[in-house]
Protein backbone atom coordinates (compact mmCIF):
# COMPACT_ATOMS: atom_id res chain seq x y z
CA UNK A 1 0.00 0.00 0.00
CA UNK A 2 2.89 2.58 0.80
CA UNK A 3 4.18 1.44 -2.70
CA UNK A 4 1.17 3.33 -3.71
CA UNK A 5 2.82 6.54 -2.86
CA UNK A 6 5.76 6.37 -5.46
CA UNK A 7 3.15 6.57 -8.72
CA UNK A 8 0.55 9.16 -9.73
CA UNK A 9 -1.09 6.03 -11.63
CA UNK A 10 -3.35 3.42 -9.66
CA UNK A 11 -2.16 0.92 -8.12
CA UNK A 12 -4.89 -2.23 -7.27
CA UNK A 13 -3.98 -4.99 -4.49
CA UNK A 14 -5.96 -7.68 -4.31
CA UNK A 15 -6.24 -10.70 -0.80
CA UNK A 16 -6.05 -7.45 1.29
CA UNK A 17 -6.70 -8.75 4.84
CA UNK A 18 -9.38 -6.92 6.47
CA UNK A 19 -7.46 -5.96 9.68
CA UNK A 20 -6.60 -3.23 11.95
CA UNK A 21 -3.84 -2.53 10.34
CA UNK A 22 -4.74 -1.88 7.09
CA UNK A 23 -7.46 0.19 7.75
CA UNK A 24 -4.95 2.03 10.11
CA UNK A 25 -2.83 2.51 6.79
CA UNK A 26 -5.97 3.17 4.40
CA UNK A 27 -6.91 6.03 6.53
CA UNK A 28 -3.03 7.00 6.51
CA UNK A 29 -3.00 7.11 2.77
CA UNK A 30 -6.35 9.13 2.28
CA UNK A 31 -5.03 11.53 4.99
CA UNK A 32 -2.31 12.48 2.95
CA UNK A 33 -4.29 12.67 -0.08
CA UNK A 34 -4.57 9.83 -2.03
CA UNK A 35 -7.56 8.03 -2.71
CA UNK A 36 -8.03 4.30 -1.73
CA UNK A 37 -11.81 2.81 -3.05
CA UNK A 38 -12.55 -0.92 -2.04
CA UNK A 39 -14.79 -2.20 -5.13
CA UNK A 40 -14.47 -4.97 -3.35
CA UNK A 41 -13.88 -6.27 0.48
CA UNK A 42 -10.03 -7.72 -0.45
CA UNK A 43 -9.34 -5.33 -3.30
CA UNK A 44 -7.65 -2.07 -2.92
CA UNK A 45 -7.33 0.58 -5.66
CA UNK A 46 -5.17 3.43 -4.71
CA UNK A 47 -4.29 6.58 -6.42
CA UNK A 48 -1.95 8.83 -5.12
CA UNK A 49 -2.03 11.90 -8.21
CA UNK A 50 -3.09 14.39 -5.98
CA UNK A 51 -0.64 14.20 -2.56
CA UNK A 52 -1.72 17.36 -0.22
CA UNK A 53 0.44 16.22 2.73
CA UNK A 54 3.31 14.81 2.89
CA UNK A 55 3.33 13.76 6.60
CA UNK A 56 2.58 10.61 8.79
CA UNK A 57 1.46 11.97 11.98
CA UNK A 58 1.88 10.37 15.39
CA UNK A 59 -1.80 9.80 15.86
CA UNK A 60 -1.68 7.06 13.39
CA UNK A 61 2.04 5.76 13.35
CA UNK A 62 1.87 5.41 17.35
CA UNK A 63 -0.47 2.60 16.48
CA UNK A 64 1.29 0.61 13.78
CA UNK A 65 5.13 1.12 13.19
CA UNK A 66 4.73 -0.01 9.56
CA UNK A 67 3.52 3.76 8.78
CA UNK A 68 6.99 4.63 8.54
CA UNK A 69 6.80 3.25 5.05
CA UNK A 70 5.25 5.93 3.83
CA UNK A 71 8.89 7.48 4.68
CA UNK A 72 10.89 6.43 1.36
CA UNK A 73 8.49 6.29 -1.27
CA UNK A 74 7.33 10.21 -0.27
CA UNK A 75 11.10 11.52 -0.04
CA UNK A 76 11.55 9.39 -3.35
CA UNK A 77 8.89 11.04 -5.53
CA UNK A 78 8.63 14.25 -3.75
CA UNK A 79 11.91 14.94 -1.92
CA UNK A 80 10.48 15.44 1.18
CA UNK A 81 8.43 13.94 3.86
CA UNK A 82 8.05 13.56 7.76
CA UNK A 83 6.66 10.72 9.96
CA UNK A 84 6.76 10.44 13.23
CA UNK A 85 8.88 7.92 15.17
CA UNK A 86 6.69 5.06 14.98
CA UNK A 87 4.81 2.86 17.28
CA UNK A 88 3.25 -0.64 17.42
CA UNK A 89 4.00 -3.74 19.72
CA UNK A 90 5.53 -3.61 22.95
CA UNK A 91 8.12 -5.99 22.19
CA UNK A 92 11.45 -3.96 21.57
CA UNK A 93 12.91 -0.43 20.64
CA UNK A 94 12.74 -1.57 17.22
CA UNK A 95 15.10 1.92 16.19
CA UNK A 96 14.49 2.83 12.70
CA UNK A 97 18.15 4.24 12.46
CA UNK A 98 19.29 1.85 9.75
CA UNK A 99 16.21 3.66 7.95
CA UNK A 100 17.61 6.94 8.62
CA UNK A 101 21.06 6.33 7.80
CA UNK A 102 20.23 4.80 4.40
CA UNK A 103 18.38 7.82 3.25
CA UNK A 104 21.02 9.72 4.49
CA UNK A 105 23.63 7.49 2.10
CA UNK A 106 21.04 8.17 -0.53
CA UNK A 107 22.06 11.94 -0.08
CA UNK A 108 19.11 13.02 1.95
CA UNK A 109 19.00 15.50 5.00
CA UNK A 110 17.50 13.73 7.70
CA UNK A 111 16.69 15.44 10.75
CA UNK A 112 14.48 14.78 13.91
CA UNK A 113 12.69 17.23 15.18
CA UNK A 114 10.01 16.85 18.21
CA UNK A 115 9.49 13.57 18.01
CA UNK A 116 9.30 13.65 14.27
CA UNK A 117 11.61 12.31 11.31
CA UNK A 118 11.82 15.04 9.20
CA UNK A 119 13.81 14.65 5.89
CA UNK A 120 14.48 16.56 2.48
CA UNK A 121 15.89 15.19 -0.89
CA UNK A 122 19.33 16.38 -2.46
CA UNK A 123 18.70 20.03 -3.64
CA UNK A 124 17.98 19.02 -7.19
CA UNK A 125 14.98 16.79 -5.87
CA UNK A 126 15.91 13.67 -6.69
CA UNK A 127 17.91 11.00 -4.27
CA UNK A 128 21.36 9.45 -5.10
CA UNK A 129 21.84 5.72 -5.61
CA UNK A 130 24.30 4.25 -3.32
CA UNK A 131 25.97 1.19 -1.90
CA UNK A 132 24.33 0.59 1.81
CA UNK A 133 25.65 -2.17 3.95
CA UNK A 134 23.13 -3.06 6.57
CA UNK A 135 24.81 -4.11 9.69
CA UNK A 136 21.44 -5.64 10.95
CA UNK A 137 19.43 -7.63 9.16
CA UNK A 138 15.81 -5.41 8.77
CA UNK A 139 13.02 -5.94 7.08
CA UNK A 140 11.02 -2.87 7.40
CA UNK A 141 14.17 -1.37 6.53
CA UNK A 142 14.82 -3.14 3.58
CA UNK A 143 11.31 -2.74 2.54
CA UNK A 144 11.65 1.36 2.78
CA UNK A 145 15.18 2.02 0.72
CA UNK A 146 13.92 -0.40 -1.80
CA UNK A 147 11.32 1.59 -2.55
CA UNK A 148 13.24 4.96 -2.23
CA UNK A 149 16.18 3.29 -4.98
CA UNK A 150 13.31 2.67 -7.61
CA UNK A 151 13.60 6.40 -8.16
CA UNK A 152 17.12 6.96 -7.44
CA UNK A 153 19.00 8.31 -9.67
CA UNK A 154 21.89 5.24 -10.41
CA UNK A 155 22.12 1.67 -9.19
CA UNK A 156 21.53 1.17 -5.42
CA UNK A 157 22.94 -2.04 -3.77
CA UNK A 158 21.59 -3.14 -0.95
CA UNK A 159 23.84 -5.87 0.82
CA UNK A 160 22.47 -8.02 4.03
CA UNK A 161 19.22 -7.21 2.77
CA UNK A 162 16.00 -8.78 4.75
CA UNK A 163 15.06 -12.29 2.66
CA UNK A 164 11.35 -12.70 3.84
CA UNK A 165 9.21 -13.62 1.63
CA UNK A 166 7.29 -10.52 1.75
CA UNK A 167 10.64 -8.50 0.52
CA UNK A 168 10.14 -10.91 -2.89
CA UNK A 169 6.45 -9.79 -3.08
CA UNK A 170 7.23 -6.04 -2.32
CA UNK A 171 9.56 -5.87 -5.23
CA UNK A 172 7.41 -8.55 -7.67
CA UNK A 173 4.77 -5.45 -7.14
CA UNK A 174 7.51 -2.94 -7.89
CA UNK A 175 8.57 -4.25 -11.14
CA UNK A 176 5.15 -4.19 -12.05
CA UNK A 177 4.99 -0.85 -11.71
CA UNK A 178 8.02 -0.60 -13.96
CA UNK A 179 10.74 -0.58 -11.63
CA UNK A 180 14.24 -2.32 -11.95
CA UNK A 181 14.60 -4.83 -8.65
CA UNK A 182 17.23 -7.78 -9.03
CA UNK A 183 18.33 -9.92 -6.14
CA UNK A 184 15.11 -9.89 -3.68
CA UNK A 185 14.93 -12.91 -1.19
CA UNK A 186 19.06 -13.09 -1.23
CA UNK A 187 21.18 -11.47 0.88
CA UNK A 188 21.81 -9.19 -1.69
CA UNK A 189 19.09 -6.64 -3.85
CA UNK A 190 20.34 -4.28 -6.69
CA UNK A 191 17.98 -1.55 -7.45
CA UNK A 192 18.53 0.23 -10.86
CA UNK A 193 16.92 3.38 -10.48
CA UNK A 194 14.15 4.60 -13.02
CA UNK A 195 12.55 8.44 -13.73
CA UNK A 196 9.05 7.12 -13.15
CA UNK A 197 6.34 4.42 -12.05
CA UNK A 198 3.18 3.62 -13.24
CA UNK A 199 0.38 1.40 -11.91
CA UNK A 200 0.21 -2.15 -11.74
CA UNK A 201 -2.10 -4.75 -10.79
CA UNK A 202 -0.87 -6.96 -7.99
CA UNK A 203 -2.38 -10.11 -5.86
CA UNK A 204 -0.68 -10.42 -2.30
CA UNK A 205 1.05 -13.62 -0.59
CA UNK A 206 -1.08 -15.36 2.21
CA UNK A 207 0.18 -14.58 5.46
CA UNK A 208 2.58 -17.24 7.20
CA UNK A 209 2.35 -16.45 10.58
CA UNK A 210 -1.50 -17.06 10.22
CA UNK A 211 -0.84 -20.15 8.67
CA UNK A 212 1.55 -20.97 10.92
CA UNK A 213 -0.62 -20.32 13.87
CA UNK A 214 -3.29 -22.59 12.70
CA UNK A 215 -0.67 -25.02 12.07
CA UNK A 216 -0.68 -25.08 15.74
CA UNK A 217 -4.14 -24.87 16.72
CA UNK A 218 -4.61 -28.51 14.81
CA UNK A 219 -1.98 -29.72 16.46
CA UNK A 220 -2.54 -28.63 19.89
CA UNK A 221 -6.49 -29.30 20.16
CA UNK A 222 -5.39 -33.24 17.98
CA UNK A 223 -7.75 -32.55 15.42
CA UNK A 224 -7.99 -33.05 11.34
CA UNK A 225 -7.32 -29.46 9.81
CA UNK A 226 -7.20 -28.42 6.57
CA UNK A 227 -5.39 -25.23 5.68
CA UNK A 228 -6.21 -23.72 2.36
CA UNK A 229 -4.86 -21.05 -0.06
CA UNK A 230 -1.33 -21.03 1.58
CA UNK A 231 2.04 -21.23 1.06
CA UNK A 232 4.29 -24.09 2.68
CA UNK A 233 7.64 -22.91 0.49
CA UNK A 234 7.49 -19.74 2.47
CA UNK A 235 7.19 -22.46 6.24
CA UNK A 236 9.55 -24.67 5.18
CA UNK A 237 11.79 -23.84 9.09
CA UNK A 238 8.68 -23.99 11.06
CA UNK A 239 7.20 -27.23 9.23
CA UNK A 240 10.25 -28.85 9.83
CA UNK A 241 10.64 -27.57 13.44
CA UNK A 242 7.08 -29.13 13.88
CA UNK A 243 7.17 -32.06 12.27
CA UNK A 244 10.21 -32.76 14.49
CA UNK A 245 7.98 -32.17 17.39
CA UNK A 246 5.65 -34.73 16.29
CA UNK A 247 2.94 -32.73 14.15
CA UNK A 248 1.89 -34.33 11.25
CA UNK A 249 2.04 -31.77 8.35
CA UNK A 250 0.94 -33.12 4.83
CA UNK A 251 1.36 -30.77 1.45
CA UNK A 252 -1.78 -32.06 -0.22
CA UNK A 253 -1.07 -29.39 -3.02
CA UNK A 254 1.25 -25.92 -3.51
CA UNK A 255 -1.49 -24.08 -1.65
CA UNK A 256 -3.00 -26.95 0.44
CA UNK A 257 -1.96 -28.56 3.98
CA UNK A 258 -3.54 -31.42 6.47
CA UNK A 259 -2.43 -31.11 9.76
CA UNK A 260 -2.63 -33.71 12.43
CA UNK A 261 -0.97 -34.94 15.90
CA UNK A 262 -2.16 -38.81 15.92
CA UNK A 263 0.75 -39.48 18.67
CA UNK A 264 1.23 -36.54 21.19
CA UNK A 265 3.75 -33.69 20.94
CA UNK A 266 7.53 -33.78 21.78
CA UNK A 267 10.13 -31.20 23.45
CA UNK A 268 12.03 -29.51 20.60
CA UNK A 269 14.97 -26.65 21.31
CA UNK A 270 13.87 -23.57 18.96
CA UNK A 271 16.05 -20.25 18.33
CA UNK A 272 14.38 -17.47 16.23
CA UNK A 273 16.58 -15.95 13.45
CA UNK A 274 15.87 -14.14 10.37
CA UNK A 275 14.29 -15.75 7.22
CA UNK A 276 14.84 -18.84 6.30
CA UNK A 277 15.15 -19.44 9.62
CA UNK A 278 12.57 -19.98 12.56
CA UNK A 279 10.52 -16.46 12.50
CA UNK A 280 10.49 -14.49 15.93
CA UNK A 281 6.74 -14.34 15.17
CA UNK A 282 6.13 -17.70 15.94
CA UNK A 283 7.67 -17.83 19.17
CA UNK A 284 4.84 -16.90 20.90
CA UNK A 285 2.74 -20.11 19.32
CA UNK A 286 5.29 -22.74 19.63
CA UNK A 287 6.18 -21.62 23.19
CA UNK A 288 2.32 -22.72 23.73
CA UNK A 289 2.53 -26.22 21.98
CA UNK A 290 5.25 -27.06 24.00
CA UNK A 291 3.65 -27.01 26.77
CA UNK A 292 1.55 -29.80 25.82
CA UNK A 293 5.02 -31.71 24.63
CA UNK A 294 6.94 -34.27 26.57
CA UNK A 295 10.21 -33.05 27.93
CA UNK A 296 11.85 -30.35 28.29
CA UNK A 297 12.29 -26.86 25.64
CA UNK A 298 14.61 -24.59 25.28
CA UNK A 299 13.03 -21.42 23.05
CA UNK A 300 16.14 -18.36 22.80
CA UNK A 301 14.91 -15.28 21.05
CA UNK A 302 17.49 -13.37 19.07
CA UNK A 303 15.24 -10.93 17.23
CA UNK A 304 13.72 -8.80 19.85
CA UNK A 305 14.60 -8.18 23.50
CA UNK A 306 11.33 -8.16 25.01
CA UNK A 307 8.97 -10.77 23.08
CA UNK A 308 8.76 -13.33 26.24
CA UNK A 309 5.57 -10.83 27.73
CA UNK A 310 2.98 -13.76 26.93
CA UNK A 311 5.15 -16.25 29.06
CA UNK A 312 3.53 -14.73 32.55
CA UNK A 313 0.33 -14.85 31.54
CA UNK A 314 0.93 -18.91 30.22
CA UNK A 315 2.18 -19.06 33.91
CA UNK A 316 -0.97 -18.07 34.94
CA UNK A 317 -2.75 -20.74 33.43
CA UNK A 318 -0.56 -23.56 34.89
CA UNK A 319 2.47 -23.23 31.93
CA UNK A 320 5.98 -24.09 33.69
CA UNK A 321 8.01 -21.58 32.17
CA UNK A 322 11.57 -20.11 33.64
CA UNK A 323 12.68 -16.99 32.12
CA UNK A 324 16.33 -16.31 31.63
CA UNK A 325 17.03 -13.26 29.58
CA UNK A 326 16.47 -14.10 26.55
CA UNK A 327 15.73 -18.21 27.07
CA UNK A 328 12.73 -19.17 28.00
CA UNK A 329 12.47 -22.72 29.61
CA UNK A 330 9.51 -25.20 28.93
CA UNK A 331 8.77 -28.11 31.24
CA UNK A 332 5.87 -30.34 29.68
CA UNK A 333 3.32 -31.60 29.39
CA UNK A 334 1.55 -29.20 31.41
CA UNK A 335 -2.51 -28.99 32.22
CA UNK A 336 -3.49 -25.59 31.80
CA UNK A 337 -6.37 -23.59 33.74
CA UNK A 338 -8.38 -21.24 31.62
CA UNK A 339 -8.54 -17.57 33.58
CA UNK A 340 -8.51 -13.88 33.02
CA UNK A 341 -5.17 -12.86 30.89
CA UNK A 342 -3.74 -10.00 28.83
CA UNK A 343 -2.92 -9.77 25.51
CA UNK A 344 0.54 -7.72 25.42
CA UNK A 345 1.32 -7.59 21.46
CA UNK A 346 -0.03 -9.23 18.61
CA UNK A 347 1.61 -13.01 18.57
CA UNK A 348 1.30 -12.90 22.25
CA UNK A 349 -2.52 -12.77 21.99
CA UNK A 350 -2.44 -14.98 19.29
CA UNK A 351 -1.08 -17.59 21.61
CA UNK A 352 -3.50 -17.05 24.30
CA UNK A 353 -6.22 -18.07 22.10
CA UNK A 354 -4.09 -21.13 21.45
CA UNK A 355 -3.73 -21.58 25.05
CA UNK A 356 -7.63 -20.92 25.53
CA UNK A 357 -8.71 -24.10 23.19
CA UNK A 358 -6.91 -26.16 25.19
CA UNK A 359 -7.34 -25.20 28.77
CA UNK A 360 -9.97 -26.61 31.13
CA UNK A 361 -12.46 -23.74 31.30
CA UNK A 362 -12.92 -20.35 30.24
CA UNK A 363 -10.58 -18.06 29.36
CA UNK A 364 -11.27 -14.57 29.26
CA UNK A 365 -8.44 -12.36 26.48
CA UNK A 366 -8.41 -8.92 27.50
CA UNK A 367 -6.92 -6.70 24.94
CA UNK A 368 -7.76 -8.49 21.70
CA UNK A 369 -7.41 -5.28 20.00
CA UNK A 370 -3.72 -6.87 19.33
CA UNK A 371 -5.07 -9.89 17.97
CA UNK A 372 -7.45 -7.62 15.39
CA UNK A 373 -3.96 -6.34 13.84
CA UNK A 374 -2.70 -8.98 12.04
CA UNK A 375 -5.57 -11.96 12.42
CA UNK A 376 -8.99 -11.56 10.35
CA UNK A 377 -12.33 -12.59 12.21
CA UNK A 378 -9.70 -15.25 13.94
CA UNK A 379 -12.75 -16.26 16.20
CA UNK A 380 -15.14 -16.49 13.25
CA UNK A 381 -12.58 -19.13 11.44
CA UNK A 382 -11.73 -20.87 14.39
CA UNK A 383 -15.48 -21.32 15.48
CA UNK A 384 -16.08 -23.05 12.10
CA UNK A 385 -13.52 -25.64 12.32
CA UNK A 386 -15.15 -26.50 15.89
CA UNK A 387 -13.34 -24.22 18.68
CA UNK A 388 -15.76 -22.93 21.02
CA UNK A 389 -14.54 -19.01 21.36
CA UNK A 390 -16.62 -15.51 20.99
CA UNK A 391 -15.94 -12.31 21.12
CA UNK A 392 -17.36 -10.56 24.03
CA UNK A 393 -17.64 -7.12 25.68
CA UNK A 394 -16.84 -7.05 28.80
CA UNK A 395 -19.06 -4.83 31.28
CA UNK A 396 -17.27 -1.89 32.75
CA UNK A 397 -16.95 -1.75 36.53
CA UNK A 398 -17.04 0.96 38.80
CA UNK A 399 -13.56 1.34 39.72
CA UNK A 400 -12.82 1.00 36.04
CA UNK A 401 -15.59 4.06 35.58
CA UNK A 402 -13.50 5.80 38.67
CA UNK A 403 -10.52 5.70 36.68
CA UNK A 404 -11.88 7.19 33.95
CA UNK A 405 -13.63 10.32 35.38
CA UNK A 406 -10.73 12.18 36.11
CA UNK A 407 -9.51 11.45 32.77
CA UNK A 408 -13.14 12.65 31.61
CA UNK A 409 -12.96 16.01 33.38
CA UNK A 410 -9.38 16.68 32.07
CA UNK A 411 -10.80 16.90 28.74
Amino acid sequence: MAAALLTPETVTLHNIPYVRDIITQRRLLEDIGATVLTPELRTHKITASHIEVFEAPYELVKTMRASVLALGPLLARFGKAKVSLPGGCAIGTRPIDLHLSGFETFGAEVKLEAGNVVARAPARGRLRAADIHFNKVTVTGTENLMMAATLADGVTTLHNAAREPEIVDLADLLNKMGARVNGAGSETIQIEGVEALGGAEHTIIPDRIETGTFIVAGALTGGELEIKDCRPDHLRSVIAKLRSAGVVIQELNPTTLAVTCPDGLMAGDVTTEPHPQFPTDMQAQFMVLMTQARGRSEIVETVFENRFMHASELQRMGAQIHIDGRSAIVDGPTPLTGTKVIASDLRASASLVLAGLIAKGETLIDRVYHIDRGYEKIEAKLSAVGAEIERVRAPVTTSQLQEMQPVVESV
